[in-house]
């Protein structure tokens, strides 16, 4: 296992945000569905993605790559796969947007992964898919992993939870369209990460589907046969990604701007910029990059996390030590993620000597006057490994944060990255 050793650093410079892990997985898998050769410039190459590029090779699609840009040949709707297991790692994106595509296949196709895929729950989107018509079922206990799938979706009408993960509604939609008739899908509960939906249907439209939806993003309406047109797209930047190192910027009173950050694409976690600001940071935009000028002294905010999960790992450690208490509410669904988010960012940050809280639904937070370094777990989730290196910034001695190989899941280049703006930090093992 790798550990990342970090000492208190000040901040300086430019760097360029990756590419957005979200868009990559949809634009991969629309591709696999068109009828024709789509264009994808600029993807995200980390360990989830690749998990898909591979996984849509195995269910027909060719790809190839020319420079920055990669080249999908897609199936137009005619799924024959060339394996019959599809192994996601460590992607639950790749393993609920695919189950459902393999919903397509008349051959069974199983999805698995490693251990902490094998305790995401699966088990809404099969019972979905189960009523649209398909054979799914779920091998794990209690609705997880490994899923099989196959028979074809017939269409009709479906209920499925928006509390659990909004990744369900946007695998039904990206599949639906390709049903034998109709669909209609309501959403029960309150739907969460609405932005990610909203991605999913700005790439759908961009693949000439139509899809008729009301206001809120809770019931849809999918005429059946439409098969996707090629798309071609430039990935944009990842606010999601980009938010450690703009959050590390506030966190050290340093000043970082970060590029290729387009706010005219659908992204939720744009929202950060605007969160930076309510912390008291110093934050200035322009056409397409992020400025972060630090602050003296940061203040508490109290935020509903529901649309932006992602989040909470870096907003937490900005709270540890703001200027009173910062509540961050409404994302029961992180406890169902790489790791039990909520335990994992309390126990971490506590060992921080940061006064948190975890509550059923959130972190309750009194911000300290400085963090000690510490050896801390990440629990091999990406969020949680980018989210302690940041506090080991401000924190005072050196820190170790374990099981730091799975930052590559989302973000590969953190580490130059962050070094390249004057962190002093080391990956070992």
């Amino acid at each position: 296992m790798a550990s990342l050793t970090v000492w208190p650093s000040r901040l300086s410079g430019r760097i360029s945000a990756p590419p957005s892990k979200s868009y990559t997985h949809r634009a991969f898998i629309i591709a696999a569905l068109a009828r024709g050769e789509s264009r994808i410039k600029g993807p995200l190459l980390s360990l989830d993605t690749k998990a898909t590029i591979e996984a849509v090779k195995r269910i027909g699609a060719r790809v190839r790559r020319e420079g920055d840009v990669w080249k999908v040949t897609g199936t137009g709707g005619k799924i024959v796969p060339r394996e019959t297991v599809i192994d996601v790692m460590n992607s639950g994106t790749t393993i609920r947007l695919m189950g459902a595509v393999a919903a397509l296949s008349p051959n069974p196709v199983r999805l698995t992964g490693d251990s902490s895929i094998l305790q995401r729950p699966m088990g809404p989107l099969v019972q979905a898919l189960s009523s649209l018509g398909a054979n799914a079922r779920c091998e794990g206990k209690n609705g997880r992993p490994p899923v099989v799938v196959h028979g074809g979706l017939r269409g009709g009408e479906v209920e499925i939870t928006g509390s659990v993960s909004s990744q369900f509604i946007s695998a039904l939609l990206i599949a639906g369209p390709l049903a034998e008739d109709d669909v209609s899908i309501r959403i029960t509960g309150e739907a969460r990460s609405r932005p990610y939906i909203e991605m999913t249907l700005k790439l759908l439209e961009l693949a000439g589907v139509r899809i008729r939806h009301d206001s809120g993003l809770k019931r849809f309406k999918i005429e059946a046969g439409q098969v996707p047109e090629p798309i071609e797209m430039e990935i944009p930047g990842d606010f999601s990604s980009a938010a450690f190192p703009l959050g590390a910027a506030a966190l050290t009173d340093s000043c970082v701007t970060v590029e290729n950050l387009d706010m005219k694409m659908p992204q939720g976690d744009m929202r950060i910029v605007d969160l930076l600001e309510d912390f008291g940071a110093d934050v200035s935009i322009e056409k397409r990059s992020v400025t972060v000028g630090g602050c003296e002294a940061l203040n508490a905010v109290e935020v509903d996390c529901g649309d932006n999960p992602d989040l909470v790992p870096i907003l937490a450690v900005l709270g540890s030590v703001a200027d009173g208490h910062t509540l961050l509410t409404n994302v029961p669904h992180l406890r169902f993620k790489e790791t039990d988010r909520l335990k994992a960012l309390a126990l971490g940050l506590g060992r921080f000597g940061a006064d948190i809280r975890e509550l059923r639904e959130g972190l309750r937070i009194h911000g300290v006057r400085g963090l000690r370094g510490t050896r801390v777990r990440s629990f091999g989730d990406h969020r949680m490994a980018m989210a302690f290196a940041v506090a080991g910034l401000r924190a005072e001695g050196k820190t170790v944060v374990e099981e730091a190989e799975s930052i590559p899941v989302s973000y590969p280049g953190f580490v130059d990255d962050m070094k390249r703006l004057g962190a002093k930090m080391e990956m070992t093992g």
